[in-house]
């Protein structure tokens, strides 16, 4: 693999990991796709992010080498779960996962940045989908939309901060810690807040 790009290599290394992640958001490409499991799926993702840009924030030196302000989208999902009718309070108060905490390392922190950075490439895939069949919430996509036209370049950055510290053992680990804690996040009982806030309103 020596002649293989960085972020190459790190998709090679990780790939038995790539359908669980890519899951829920496909879930969601269906003709009876309801508001109620975009919201869901938006809560999750929210309460694995947040944290995770906060850990990021925190990690030494990592702003040196990436503008992290760009890579940054929980605060769109907020947004979404307004546009939602979610009442702000209920956004304070959704679950986030316990499991991240800031880095020892930039290489750590790059190989949990790489794997929320993968998830976004089928974003816009869900958004002409949701577009299409929920229409009436075209101002609660502003997440998947994020990267509309610098997608490849957001990649592409990342790609370059990721030959500077070529995958190595720290980064591959790294990267599979992320998906594996992500997986259990997302298959947990996170979901069921945003169901019980849906069914009452956001009372």
């Amino acid at each position: 693999m020596a002649s293989l790009s960085a972020l190459t290599q790190l998709e090679e290394e990780t790939r038995a990991h790539h359908d669980a992640s890519d899951a829920p958001w496909l879930e969601l490409l269906l003709r009876d796709v309801t508001v109620e499991g975009y919201i869901a799926q938006l809560v999750r993702t929210y309460g694995f992010e947040a944290p995770l840009e906060a850990a990021l924030a925190y990690t030494p030196r990592l702003g040196a080498l990436l503008d992290l302000r760009a890579h940054w989208r929980a605060g769109l999902i907020a947004q979404d779960l307004l546009a939602l009718d979610m009442a702000p309070s209920a956004i304070a108060n959704i679950p986030q996962s316990p499991s991240i905490a800031p880095f020892a390392t930039t290489t750590q922190a790059l190989g949990w940045l790489y794997v929320v950075e993968r998830s976004s490439r089928i974003h816009e895939v869900v958004a002409e989908h949701l577009e299409r069949w929920l229409p009436r919430y075209a101002g609660a996509r502003t997440y998947l939309c994020a990267y509309r036209n610098v997608r490849e370049q957001r990649w592409r950055e990342l790609g370059e901060v990721l030959e500077q510290a070529h995958p190595s053992t720290e980064l591959i680990a790294a990267a599979h810690e992320a998906f594996r804690t992500a997986r259990r996040w997302f298959d947990g009982d996170v979901a069921t807040y945003a169901a019980s806030m849906y069914s009452t309103r956001w009372s």
